[in-house]
């Protein structure tokens, strides 16, 4: 009998005793004489120890049959980036288990693709659109929005995580005393391998959330490293005996030697995060609990690239997603090919503890796929983006929506007459560097430098220069993304139909922009580093 549920039984009970001493007390007080009212009340005294048995018994019934979840997320990864999606230098033995032994998703994509929004999405099961300032970085997840954490704490979970839950921004400013990943466990230090990486033993941090789990409690713990998020250590990729020449680089970098050592170097990252999720699924095999618990292994969003991280394209967007349930998985090995956005998690995390679904959680649970039921309703991921980084005058975002199908890739550019990737003056990103919203790297700094040269200003038109007002890419044809065929005569009737698909979802859910509504984005607070004093947010006019 796990000790919550008697705690919970005793409050119900107890609650009950309020009930008839509060009846009993108006009866008195109306002076009244009704010997059926008194005789029903002697009844419900009488019954309230059958009750809390009952309540007892039930409660630990839904205790034996609600799973553990496991949720694995890494910052800044993209979907190509693990053996099981065919890489052929990076190593994630602990990926590749969770999908050989669940299911493996290859239209994975987050809903936003930076940081906070993505997290936040995951957190409420909702887009970004309808979320108010979480769908800026560096800013707050308001404490109206129910995430499923607080559902299954509620529930009697037990609910903690380690290393980065939902961040960055400023809690308190959206009313939370807590972060909503749940209640940290991080004391547990380790030596990283490299001096780039945090020192947080992220496993050993569970371990220690396992230890003060009570017996026979369900749980659900949040694992959320720091990596690969840069900076990385030059050379470390070389230094593990990675071959430079077997990397796979995407079309959108030049095949450079410094573009090869950096991927490397991240690959490094990648590959410490999935040695903890090793460690964590050891953990639960050791306590007997890892076919009870769903183990999930994601990211927030894509690779710290240019035209990556930030952008509505697949290197920014789609990620790697496994899932591991012996119990509500049929068909354990399959790939499921349906287009899905992470914000799904979150009400498939209450379906499966046999929750009720809050009614603001919009995003459709995976129960289905899980079944091995691909009904056709899956066949777009929408996705979205506002301020990333502070890197406009006045704290203006890039805002702009995508649908991303099997097939196709649209996406709509509200400010085209905005720099995508921030403004190339340095005087107006609050970080103090041109072209803020792509992290600092070797590879920005290559293409920047070169931009001039013969073979880079393609590159460099990719990653930072303005784009129209629509995209629009093939995905057959061009997996990379390179060639816009938006305004293509031969495209139109798909461009039609895509841009149609895309506005009918956001009005449907509640998209100021596509509602024709005041779009705040702009002029949320900013908390995040301000290294040129001089930048700030203006004022709306």
């Amino acid at each position: 009998m796990p000790p919550w549920a008697h705690d919970r039984a005793r409050i119900v009970e107890w609650k009950l005793v309020d009930v008839v001493n509060f009846l009993e007390k108006k009866l008195r007080v109306r002076g009244s004489q009704s010997e059926m009212g008194r005789l029903w009340l002697k009844v419900l005294k009488a019954q309230i120890p059958v009750l809390f048995l009952l309540t007892l018994v039930v409660l630990s019934t839904l205790a034996d049959s609600r799973p553990n979840i496991l949720f694995c997320i890494s910052d800044d990864q993209s979907y190509a980036h693990t053996g099981a999606n065919g890489d052929p230098v990076v190593k994630t033995p602990a990926f590749d288990r969770v999908a050989r032994e669940g299911l493996r998703f290859t239209h994975a994509f987050c809903d936003a693709p930076t940081c906070g929004p993505s997290r936040s999405a995951i957190l409420t099961g909702q887009p970004i659109w309808r979320l108010e300032e979480a769908g800026n970085i560096h800013s707050t997840l308001p404490k109206k929005f129910i995430t499923y954490t607080e559902v299954l704490a509620e529930a009697g979970y037990s609910v903690g995580y380690t290393g980065k839950g939902w961040s960055p921004g400023r809690l308190q400013a959206g009313g939370r005393d807590s972060n909503p990943a749940g209640k940290e466990f991080g004391e547990r230090r380790l030596k990283p391998p490299f001096k780039a990486m945090r020192n947080t033993d992220y496993a050993g941090n569970f371990d220690d959330f396992l230890a003060q789990v009570e017996k026979d409690q369900p749980f659900c713990f949040w694992l959320g490293t720091s990596e690969p998020h840069r900076g990385f250590e030059a050379g470390a990729g070389t230094r593990t005996g990675k071959d430079p020449d077997k990397g796979i680089v995407p079309p959108i970098f030049p095949d450079h030697p410094v573009v090869r050592s950096d991927i490397l170097d991240y690959y490094v990252e990648v590959e410490h995060f999935d040695q903890m999720v090793a460690r964590a699924m050891a953990s639960l095999e050791r306590v007997g609990q890892l076919d009870n618990t769903i183990v999930v292994v994601t990211s927030d969003h894509g690779m710290p690239f240019p035209r990556a991280k930030a952008s509505l394209h697949d290197q920014g967007s789609r990620v790697p997603l496994a899932i591991r349930w012996p119990r509500g998985i049929q068909d354990s090995g399959r790939t499921v090919d349906a287009c899905v956005n992470l914000s799904s998690l979150a009400p498939t995390f209450l379906a499966a503890a046999k929750l009720k679904i809050p009614d603001m959680m919009i995003a459709k649970e995976m129960q289905d796929l899980m079944k091995g039921k691909e009904n056709g309703e899956e066949n777009a991921a929408f996705i979205a983006m506002e301020r990333h980084d502070g890197c406009r005058k006045g704290g203006k975002g890039y805002p702009c929506r995508a649908i991303r199908t099997a097939d196709y890739l649209y996406i709509r550019n509200h400010t085209p007459e905005r720099w995508p990737a921030g403004n190339p003056d340095r005087q107006f990103c609050a970080r103090d560097i041109p072209f803020g919203e792509v992290d600092s790297s070797p590879t920005k700094t290559l293409i920047m430098d070169n931009k001039d040269k013969p073979g880079f200003r393609g590159f460099y038109d990719l990653a930072f220069a303005k784009r129209p007002a629509e995209e629009l890419y093939d995905l057959e044809k061009d997996p990379g993304q390179i060639v816009n065929l938006a305004g293509k005569a031969e495209y139109e009737d798909i461009r039609q139909k895509l841009a149609s698909q895309l506005r009918d979802y956001l009005t449907q859910t509640g998209d100021p922009r596509a509602l024709g509504k005041d779009a705040p984005w702009d002029y949320y607070p900013y908390y995040g580093i301000k290294r040129n004093k001089s930048w700030k947010v203006a004022p709306k006019s």
